[in-house]
């Protein structure tokens, strides 16, 4: 009997040290994001810095895709080129088009009443921490399974599912009419972080230490889809110049978000990291309509996750704004 409880015991610990490795050991290229709130940074620079960045990735990868052919056709721009298909890839055109969907009536969307974002006690959409009863319990607790940095870590983890819910689905796409490409998936990705982030620094020191758990899974997360896209040599390179394009992002949605800002800002913000190809600061006319509506959408999100408590936020019990919907109707 002594020598079942040892091996239960240790499999059980077994099982919490790789769950823990495996958030944590991408620390090599974490921010402390603390650091986003400090004053001396100088936010505009920053900002800058990551447009100049997104310019010479495209600059370096056209580089070294001549003197290796074969990894040439497999690395792409992220500013300008499709990692989906780790292929060659023509000139963007001039003018891009965007086609906008003709179901979705985008002047219409995101216009209504903020409202709170969490799931509703029944829904099947919630994710529970298991409870334990007896010895079982017991062996969890001393484990640490109920500790703050263990339940920090699980509601991380559900919080990222929620993010890449949003931004891996292809009604966002659809809806905004992006063309689905590395760029573009990095780009939401980063205002869907960016947006939770934010909520998550109201709640204070707990919400900055959760915050941080959860850039840990990001950044393990866009390890692993850049590595699918076809860059492997030189990845640590990559991820430290694609930590500071994060770095700039929220920084300058930050900015945008602030009262004294331009009304236009946010939107032109978007426009740069989401929507631009040739480094423009402001929306053409072909996709004035798509940011203007990407623009009223993050900041709805961001009133309706100011709506969300606590509880539902620290657990990941909440759910962004469905867009499968929006085709029938608004939002």
């Amino acid at each position: 009997m002594a020598l079942i409880s040892a091996t239960y015991f240790t499999l059980l610990w077994l099982e919490s040290v790789s769950f823990t490795s495996q958030v944590l050991k991408n620390t090599l290229f974490s921010i402390n994001y603390t650091a986003l709130s400090c004053p001396v940074y100088r936010k505009s620079t920053i900002a800058a810095e990551s447009q100049r960045m997104l310019t010479r990735w495209s600059r370096a990868i056209s580089q070294f895709g001549r003197v290796n052919s074969e990894l040439g056709r497999q690395l792409c721009s992220l500013h300008c080129r499709d990692y989906s298909k780790v292929a060659a890839v023509a000139e963007p055109p001039a003018d891009k088009l965007y086609n906008v969907n003709d179901q979705v009536n985008l002047n219409k969307m995101f216009w209504s009443k903020p409202h709170s974002l969490a799931l509703a006690p029944d829904s099947p959409f919630r994710v529970e921490d298991p409870q334990y009863e007896g010895f079982k319990r017991a062996l969890f607790k001393l484990m640490l399974f109920y500790s703050k940095q263990s339940k920090s870590i699980r509601g991380a983890n559900v919080i990222y599912r929620r993010v890449v819910h949003q931004v891996d689905r292809p009604a966002i796409y659809d809806v905004f009419s992006l063309e689905k490409t590395f760029k573009t998936t990095f780009s939401l990705l980063v205002i869907h972080m960016w947006l939770c982030l934010r909520r998550l620094k109201q709640e204070g020191k707990d919400g900055v230490e959760l915050g941080q758990y959860l850039y840990e899974i990001y950044n393990h997360d866009v390890e692993l889809r850049v590595s699918k896209a076809g860059v492997n040599l030189l990845l640590i390179k990559w991820m430290k110049d694609l930590e500071k394009i994060f770095y700039g992002n929220i920084v300058a949605y930050d900015a945008a978000m602030l009262p004294e800002a331009k009304q236009d800002e946010l939107q032109n913000v978007i426009w740069r990291n989401v929507f631009s190809d040739d480094g423009t600061s402001t929306p053409s006319d072909a996709a004035l309509l798509p940011v203007q509506a990407m623009s009223r959408y993050v900041r709805r999100e961001s009133n309706c996750l100011s709506f969300t408590d606590k509880e539902a936020m620290f657990s990941g019990n909440f759910m962004f704004t469905s867009l499968g919907s929006t085709t029938a109707g608004t939002v």
